[in-house]
């Protein structure tokens, strides 16, 4: 948020949320009691990058834990200035509500290793010591190619391969300290792999019409 201009921000706000209500669904309904639920913001100039990853999961053994990041293919013009870059950001809530943020190309970097059915994900906080490590997977055939919004054109057009429960992993450790401070998993790990030629030629592989849907 400190560059301005930027084609795309990220804000992971609600990390450990509760929701309780009914679902319906023609004439399906579900209970929904103390489910666990997250929230973020995105924003930035015509929606999105030109290629991007997500992902966030609950559902470990600890219950108050979490794992949300995002990345992708940022670039603007600060100061008349072209700047393009990779930047991926990463936030695990532990299991006793420590937080830890990665994401400063500088001072806590992540690197990020994203293809058909994976996300490997690598962050460092090189002052004190933090390190987290995800895994992630879940086989394209699965994902649901997900709409997006291009803004100036009024009209949506197919943008994200979107995993709903796919598995994850992670082991956080830090300098000094033996054993891991934490390791996790989950099956139901929301996923996402972004890009409009991306996911264009998924739908088109199913035989479907990846032209633009006009609003």
């Amino acid at each position: 948020q400190a560059v301005p201009r930027l084609n795309q921000y990220w804000h992971p706000w609600l990390l450990v949320g509760r929701a309780t209500g009914t679902i319906r669904l023609g004439a399906d309904e579900w209970s929904v009691a103390g489910a666990h639920v997250y929230g973020e913001k995105n924003w930035g100039a015509e929606g999105f990058p030109d290629s991007w990853w997500w992902g966030q999961a609950h559902g470990f053994a600890e219950p108050g834990a979490t794992v949300a990041f995002a990345g992708g293919q940022v670039h603007a013009r600060p100061l008349g200035l072209p700047l393009r870059t990779e930047v991926t950001a990463l936030v695990v809530r532990l299991p006793g509500g420590r937080v830890l943020r990665l994401g400063d190309p500088g001072l806590t970097p992540v690197t990020a290793d994203v293809g058909d059915g994976f996300w490997r994900l690598r962050g460092v906080d090189r002052l004190t010591g933090w390190r987290i490590a995800v895994d992630a997977r879940d086989p394209v055939h699965r994902a649901h190619v997900l709409p997006v919004p291009l803004p100036s054109r009024n009209r949506n057009t197919p943008g994200a391969l979107e995993h709903l429960d796919g598995e994850l992993d992670v082991e956080v450790t830090r300098r000094g300290v033996r054993r891991p401070v934490w390791r996790g998993s989950t099956r139901v790990a929301g996923l996402e792999r972004g890009g409009l030629d991306l996911a264009e030629g998924e739908l088109a592989r199913r035989g479907g019409d990846p032209r633009p849907a006009a609003r």
